[in-house]
């Protein structure tokens, strides 16, 4: 990939497609609790981290559930940015996999209905699920059963509708699994191919020690916008703030750096843009960054500068923040910030 010229803004390359993203990810069906710090540790999890279950451990968790208020929503990191550019009136294509199950079923129904075309393949196995438990202090800890999401290959990849969108967009956690990195190989090779612009979410610190050389490759021969909150952009450059977003810069077009409350950091043609944060009462921060990624994606598809496009990101950001679930309800209204 060439360096970035320092003194051009990103561009729309493809701006006669349908689409404004085509997003790549887990298709995980969020199963959304509240629960003490006393319960929480009953449950054997570490606060605020992701821990991964198989299906027995899943059943068991939840049959502990049964009765309680559990809010039921389509997830995924991916999904959830998808969602939010249907909110503020884009359009946008979801690629994933779930099972030959009811889960299943309404996985694709719920997306289908929150206005994202469902690009979404069927499996034998269990549709896969993350059990989201949020503590008075609004953290967020979660188990969650990958399920049939792990069975996305290849042959799941439409250069059809890659085509047909002006940005593709994956979620890190993509690129750990052999099998789905070689799914990922093949959408970014097409986008490459057809002038579709690349956006990637690094998703978490963990993952990025794991796969360290690998996101290093793919973002230096692929990637045009990168995302990262503070703890993932100190690992993938081993700087903080200010000069992770230089050294990200290096190696993309537009870099955003995530720093919860204090806003976020942009840099893209050369310039720095820093994003204050919409003040709000939060009640839970699941989707704040997924969200945060929809408003900066509409943005950038629509032709707006880095400034605007993240001032929509922490716009729309806060909004999710202020609500339990990872998602938003209805249209938002971006008038006053456009």
């Amino acid at each position: 990939m060439t360096i970035p010229d320092p003194g051009r803004e990103m561009e729309i390359l493809n701006k006669n497609a349908e689409y404004d993203v085509l997003g790549m990810g887990s298709a995980l069906l969020d199963f959304t609790v509240k629960v003490d710090d006393a319960e929480l540790e009953e449950f054997g999890l570490k606060k605020g981290g992701m821990q991964l279950i198989d299906e027995a451990r899943s059943r068991e968790i939840r049959s502990r559930l049964e009765g309680r208020p559990v809010e039921i929503t389509p997830g995924g990191s991916s999904a959830n940015t998808l969602a939010g550019i249907s909110n503020l009136c884009g359009k946008g294509i979801f690629s994933g996999k779930v099972g030959f199950d009811p889960n299943g079923d309404r996985y694709i129904q719920d997306t289908e209905l929150a206005g994202v075309k469902a690009l979404i393949g069927r499996d034998r196995s269990m549709t896969g699920h993350a059990i989201t438990f949020i503590t008075p202090d609004s953290e967020r800890t979660f188990a969650t059963h990958l399920g049939a999401s792990l069975r996305f290959d290849r042959d799941d990849i439409s250069e059809e509708y890659i085509k047909k969108s002006k940005i593709l967009h994956i979620e890190g956690y993509l690129f750990e699994p052999p099998g789905l990195r070689e799914a990922c190989m093949r959408a970014l090779e097409i986008a490459k191919r057809n002038n579709v612009l690349i956006s990637v979410d690094l998703s978490d610190p963990g993952l990025i020690d794991r796969i360290y050389k690998t996101f290093r490759q793919i973002v230096r021969e692929f990637v045009n916008i990168v995302f990262v909150n503070e703890d993932e952009a100190r690992a993938f450059t081993k700087n903080e703030r200010e000069e992770a977003l230089e050294d990200l810069y290096a190696v993309c077009d537009f870099a955003a750096v995530k720093l919860g409350a204090e806003g976020s950091i942009i840099k893209s043609g050369g310039s720095v843009y820093r994003i204050p944060a919409v003040r709000t009462q939060v009640v839970n921060t699941n989707g704040a960054g997924d969200m945060y990624a929809a408003g900066v994606l509409y943005g950038i598809a629509r032709g707006l500068d880095p400034e605007r496009s993240g001032r929509i990101g922490s716009f729309v950001s806060s909004k999710v923040v202020s609500q339990v679930g990872a998602r938003v309800r209805g249209k938002i209204s971006i008038e006053s910030i456009i």
